[in-house]
């Protein structure tokens, strides 16, 4: 088995990577399957990704590199058991630290198991707003990575390219650095997997640095070691819920609701945190489609994806991860927003009771 970590800061597009990655590892006679790491207790990428037909385990309510190490090694040895995949793709949460994650199954020793080059996701189009509002944890997740993939290069302007490039490898010199884009079919996609793949690699960086030296020496930032807890770490606050809605709605009156949620969301959070980075995303299944929405920053335009699927009972899934806000204000801000959106539609919600559930498996 290979075992590949994908991490990256919330919106770098780890999601859209494992599913790509999954369907042409499933294409090639693979037998794939996806652990993917949700901060909050409600899953959503995990559900995104089993709708691509991809095998999909999900660990809730912590982080893999911290409270749930427990967790995913035990998820690990039954798909190593039961399933018995040929690549098994790890999408932790964006405020992990994945190179602990990559040293947890190191020190696991599971034989016939190649650990695959650790790849930290960079958001090219956001690269300036990470550096500053959460700069030092965005850091250390660069200078911890094994490569370092400049993802959406679909969405920079050209010039831009270089100059993030060039940026991101005076920060880990050590690293390869490559340019991807998962909507762009290239040399540079192809180039990226040969580099996940590489043999020569692999040998040169059979352990990862806990904490990084170099990280220390910058603008009087202190390393971190591996007992912190990431999500402290990162300055974000987080929240996910679940609601019910009642009865069957007509898709364009589905697409409007999550449209307005999302819109109201957004300009309320920027009255707190007027400059936020982070990662909104909502799913709203209903009938025989799924509408997905997500914003990673205050300057973006939300974007909405519509995914074919059938479900008997029509749910409200959303996590927001945001920076600079208080994360009491934060729920009431989601919560109030939901209700009120879908009652000016006249539709009845309830929010979904007993959500503690650490571990679903979809094998």
């Amino acid at each position: 088995m290979r075992a590949i970590v994908i991490g990256g800061f919330l919106g770098s597009g780890k999601t859209s990577t494992i599913i790509r990655l999954g369907k042409e590892f499933s294409a090639q006679g693979n037998k794939v399957a996806v652990i993917v790491n949700e901060i909050g207790e409600i899953g959503i990428d995990g559900d995104v990704i089993s709708k691509y037909g991809l095998d999909t385990t999900e660990l809730t309510s912590g982080c893999i590199c911290c409270s749930l190490k427990v967790n995913m090694k035990t998820t690990i040895s039954l798909l190593m058991k039961e399933f018995q995949p040929d690549v098994l793709l790890i999408e932790p949460t964006g405020i992990a630290f994945p190179q602990v994650i990559k040293n947890e199954i190191n020190l696991m020793d599971l034989k016939g198991t190649i650990v695959a080059p650790l790849v930290t996701l960079i958001d090219g189009s956001r690269f300036k707003q990470l550096m500053k509002e959460v700069k030092h944890f965005s850091m250390r997740q660069i200078i911890d990575a094994e490569i370092l993939g400049i993802n959406k290069i679909d969405l920079m302007e050209p010039r831009q390219i270089p100059i993030i490039e060039a940026s991101v490898q005076q920060l880990n010199p050590k690293a390869k650095v490559v340019q991807l884009s998962t909507k762009i079919e290239d040399y540079r996609w192809y180039n990226f997997i040969k580099l996940i793949l590489e043999e020569d690699t692999i040998k040169k960086n059979t352990a990862l640095r806990t904490a990084s030296p170099e990280l220390s020496v910058m603008e009087g930032t202190q390393a971190v070691d591996e007992s912190m807890d990431s999500i402290e770490a990162s300055g974000i606050s987080s929240y996910a819920t679940e609601f019910i809605v009642e009865g069957e709605i007509l898709p364009d009156v589905a697409r409007t609701v999550v449209q307005d949620i999302m819109y109201m969301i957004k300009s309320k959070v920027i009255e707190c945190s007027p400059e936020f980075v982070g990662h909104i995303k909502m799913f709203f299944e209903n009938g025989n489609e799924t509408v997905k929405m997500n914003i990673t920053a205050h300057y973006e335009e939300p974007v909405m994806e519509i995914i074919s699927s059938k479900t008997e009972e029509p749910k409200f899934k959303i996590l927001s991860a945001v920076s600079n806000i208080d994360k009491e204000v934060l729920i009431n801000i989601v919560d109030t927003s939901i209700i009120k959106a879908f009652a000016s539609k006249g539709i009845n919600v309830h929010k979904k009771r007993n959500l503690h559930h650490h571990l679903i498996s979809k094998l």
